[in-house]
């Protein structure tokens, strides 16, 4: 899909929402349509909730489907179900505090709600922010050497510095201005920078992300900054623009220079990041980090007046997945870590088709503690390089809808067939009336899917990954279906596990075998 999209952009809202949709309902209608609309700055009211409540009751229409940032005040919090991500209402989503929404169309847009920490004297990091958040959304990215850029940053506080080889700014306030936002467009090279909170609108001139004669050409960044919704002044709060997503976007046409381009106005700081960067860099690039030795030492320093851990949350009603639950077939477990176990699927596609799953209860990758999501990618690694010893790749996947417990499924495919996957799936995909969007390498599911937000999430064998954010009618054994067509397993009939049965003594004699080859490669043994 590399059509452009037409988007819509705004400032603070504050509660003005009669305001603003009526706006966009008639530029939609005379210029559109839009495939979106992004809100910066501000979203709600902290004192008057009535044009809420009436967007919730559907009094106020929301013409177009709308992507928010987090609130810059605590006050705000409340219209907030989940502070990590979610849908506000039909059409309107609160994106996070931070990361990275890919859109079907390839397009990327990076997001950074709050304030910065010490701009003011709140200190509640549900709406201000420090260099530990702005690294989770940009070393993914610069960690990896092909990374070009994102097409969108939105942030309400503006970049500090940003006006510097550019035109000045009429009305101007040190509050609004953040050198992490500086540090983090300087690392992300978006296409297109838009933020708030500064109560104007300014338009800089495009700046390049290289340095004449100190390397090769690379695309400009356009930061835009809106003032508020409906403000007295007339000064503009909605931009609209074309945009083709980059990775589609035609080299020699990505990197032309404008005419009236400047220089980059910001310089690398590292002294903003020197408290914390290198434990996010290993969080981000070390997937296979001893968390066993991690915790002895923690052990071995208990003084015994720790606070105690938080309690992982419980399920409502029996789970067939929770190691602890007397309604596990402890039969199928092949080998238990410290955070996960890895089992033998219950009808699986191929006798070693197995599950990756937690062995306390979390329904997703998305909702995952750090300590579960790093050893799942160690056991990753090991049935990675198990299945390559006998000549097989894997293909991992999670489907986050109509199931309770995390289970990242793990089916192993010849190598013959590896060719033409990707092709087969996706193709598979838009025969069921969906489309598979493609993610970059590096990215965090987390950073990317909202909330508890349902999804359907695959990683291919060369590192490709892909992304569905489920909507009603998603048929739930797609994943299955893919892998079982003529052209990759090539076994329709046993698409539908219920169809794959075994008897116990044979589960029992699979788990042996795959036991036995896969001993040398197991991290719980070492």
């Amino acid at each position: 899909m590399t059509e452009s999209l037409k988007i819509l952009v705004c400032g603070d809202v504050r509660g003005e929402f009669k305001t603003l949709f009526n706006r966009v309902d008639v530029v939609n209608r005379k210029t559109g349509p839009y495939a979106m609309l992004l809100s910066v700055g501000e979203f709600f009211n902290p004192h008057d909730d009535s044009e809420w409540q009436e967007v919730l009751s559907a009094l106020i229409k929301v013409p177009v489907p709308t992507y928010v940032l987090g609130p810059t005040m605590p006050e705000n919090k409340k219209y907030i179900t989940d502070i990590s991500g979610c849908e506000l209402t039909q059409n309107i989503t609160y994106l996070g505090r931070r990361g990275v929404y890919t859109f079907s169309s390839g397009l990327t847009v990076a997001y950074l709600g709050g304030l910065e920490k010490g701009s003011d004297n709140v200190s509640d990091p549900d709406v201000r922010f420090a260099s530990a958040d702005v690294d989770k959304v940009r070393l993914p990215f610069t960690s990896n050497k092909d990374f070009k850029g994102v097409d969108i940053l939105l942030t309400s506080q503006w970049p500090s510095g940003v006006e510097k080889y550019g035109n000045n700014v009429e009305e101007h306030s040190d509050v609004c201005c953040s050198s992490l936002v500086s540090q983090l467009a300087l690392s992300l090279k978006p296409r297109y920078h838009f933020s708030g909170f500064g109560g104007t609108s300014y338009e800089r001139p495009p700046y390049r992300n290289h340095r004449v004669l100190q390397g090769s050409a690379e695309h400009v960044t356009r930061f835009i900054a809106l003032a508020n919704v409906g403000n007295k002044e007339k000064q503009k709060y909605l931009y609209a623009f074309s945009i083709t997503a980059l990775k589609f976007v035609d080299a020699v046409e990505l990197k032309k220079q404008p005419k009236d381009v400047t220089e980059c106005p910001y310089t690398v700081d590292a002294s903003l990041f020197k408290s914390e960067t290198s434990e996010v860099e290993e969080k981000v690039q070390q997937f296979f980090y001893d968390q066993k030795s991690l915790e002895n030492r923690k052990r071995r320093h208990n003084t015994g007046h720790e606070r105690p851990q938080k309690k992982p949350a419980q399920p409502s009603g029996p789970c067939w997945f929770c190691l602890g639950s007397p309604e596990v077939e402890k039969h199928l477990v092949i080998s238990v870590g410290e955070h996960c176990y890895l089992a033998l699927a219950k009808g699986g596609l191929t006798p070693d088709h197995c599950l990756i799953i937690p062995i306390a209860h979390h329904q997703s990758t998305t909702s995952a503690p750090d300590d579960i999501l790093t050893e799942i990618e160690t056991f990753k690694s090991s049935l990675r390089k198990y299945f390559s010893s006998v000549r097989k790749e894997v293909v991992f996947f999670e489907r986050n809808y109509k199931t309770r417990h995390l289970q990242i499924q793990v089916v192993p495919i010849p190598r013959t067939v590896c060719q033409d996957l990707v092709d087969s799936v996706v193709n598979f995909a838009v025969s069921q009336n969906f489309e598979l969007a493609q993610i970059p390498q590096f990215s965090d599911l987390k950073q990317i899917v909202p909330g508890m937000a349902p999804y359907f999430y695959i990683e291919f064998p060369d590192g490709e990954k892909f992304l569905y954010r489920i909507k009603q009618g998603f048929p739930i054994q797609f994943g299955r279906e893919a892998l079982a067509l003529p052209s990759v397993l090539n076994m329709p009939d046993r698409a539908d596990w219920r169809n794959c049965k075994s008897t116990k003594e044979e589960e029992i004699q699979m788990v042996a075998e795959f036991r036995g080859g896969f001993k040398k490669f197991d991290i719980t043994l070492r």
